[in-house]
């Protein structure tokens, strides 16, 4: 029987209630579960059932549960596996819920899998044919999401944010231009940290940044205690203009990398000893006298180095102001640029984005997939709250 004639008037005759119907249909869904199911275990195992095989793991019959599907209700038969490491997409453990296809298709998507790769993943697990074009659609479902995202409220308090930019090529009038991804990453009183939102400009700049503080402001934030950022040209004082007490610390690794950019290689070494002197003084007192002797040193052949610390020096150092534990949580934006790297881990088979939402529904959903994991408090949280409890304890309290 063709598929397009599976509901015509003859078939349905067959059935003299509605129930029947549903029963039926449930029957046919249920199958396609269970093939599902045998398509994930055999991608997991690496060969098919009844092949030889010289994997140490191996089918280990099956195990009953009722799940929840389109349909309602059903029980369906999962496959096991020997080591108890098989946790199929389709039906996650400990859950009784069909994630369904689609969920597949975007968490294929999310982890970077272009729309002819996620056609031929399917097929082959699944034995399940899916256009790109539905493919397409499907994750274009997505939009929805990232709009109800971008406009969720927020804490009225962020401990610490971290702000910075990642570059995408993205297609705009025949052209293919780079366009900039601005991303910033609170610190909530719970000690977890949140994404607070992706927001797509041209070039980086202060004065999108502007933007970008004036939408966290508005969707409820009062306060940033602290900011860390990179040394783009008038981003303390665009900070300042919407959250006028925030305190900002400009990234050091930033710093380091920006005045050692022109070293010649053979200066490297000792350039970089002398220059650690500097941020890994235990006072700012101490750190000052390190930037003299560090200039006595290579003023006359880096200067420009030597300029870069002293024009950025009140930022740059905003970190000895407080105990150590948080001087190595604000000392570096490292946490924001490993995120871009997970980001660019999931998006790096994209050359080039064809247009603005594409490059969003792949930022989006490569950073939910980036996140999963942020569900603890950062370490030594305890001792962290009290620290800002201590210094900050009227605003911690909003």
């Amino acid at each position: 029987m063709k598929k397009e004639d599976l509901l015509n008037d003859e078939f349905l005759k067959q059935f003299k209630t509605g129930d029947e119907l549903t029963s039926f249909l449930k029957s046919i869904q249920k199958l396609g579960i269970e093939k599902m199911l045998e398509g994930e275990l055999d991608a997991h195992l690496d060969y098919e059932k009844h092949q030889p095989s010289d994997s140490t793991n191996s089918r280990n019959g099956y195990i009953s549960k009722k799940v929840k599907a389109s349909l309602g209700e059903t029980n369906i038969i999962v496959p096991r596996d020997r080591e108890a490491s098989f946790n199929p997409m389709l039906v996650p453990k400990r859950t009784n819920m069909v994630d369904g296809i689609e969920n597949v298709i975007i968490s294929l998507y999310a982890k970077g899998m272009s729309n002819s790769d996620i056609e031929e993943q399917i097929r082959e697990v699944y034995d399940f044919n899916v256009s790109t074009s539905t493919i397409s659609r499907i994750t274009d479902k997505v939009t929805n999401d990232i709009v109800a995202w971008q406009n969720r409220p927020l804490e009225p308090v962020y401990l610490i944010t971290w702000m910075d930019g990642i570059v995408f090529k993205v297609r705009e009038n025949s052209k293919v231009i780079n366009k900039t991804m601005y991303i910033a990453v609170g610190l909530r009183r719970d000690g977890k940290k949140e994404v607070l939102g992706l927001w797509l400009g041209k070039n980086e700049s202060a004065a999108f940044w502007m933007s970008v503080l004036t939408d966290i402001k508005a969707r409820g934030v009062q306060d940033l205690l602290i900011t860390a950022t990179d040394n783009l040209n008038g981003f303390t004082q665009t900070i300042k203009n919407v959250f006028p007490e925030s305190t900002t610390q400009i990234c050091v690794v930033y710093q380091i990398r920006n005045a050692s950019k022109y070293v010649v290689w053979k200066d490297k070494k000792a350039f970089s000893r002398d220059m650690k002197a500097i941020y890994n003084a235990p006072t700012k007192q101490a750190a000052k006298a390190a930037l003299n002797d560090f200039a006595k040193t290579w003023e006359s052949k880096y200067s420009y180095a030597i300029k870069s610390w002293r024009d950025n020096w009140e930022e740059l150092t905003v970190f000895y102001e407080f105990p150590v534990e948080i001087r190595k949580i604000i000392y570096t934006t490292n946490l924001i640029e490993n995120l871009n790297g997970k980001i660019r881990k999931y998006t790096k088979n994209k050359l080039s984005f064809p247009t603005d939402e594409a490059v969003m529904k792949s930022t989006f959903l490569a950073l939910r997939e980036a996140t999963k994991k942020w569900s603890m408090p950062i370490q030594n949280w305890g001792i962290i709250l009290n620290q800002f409890l201590t210094i900050f304890e009227k605003r911690v309290q909003l």
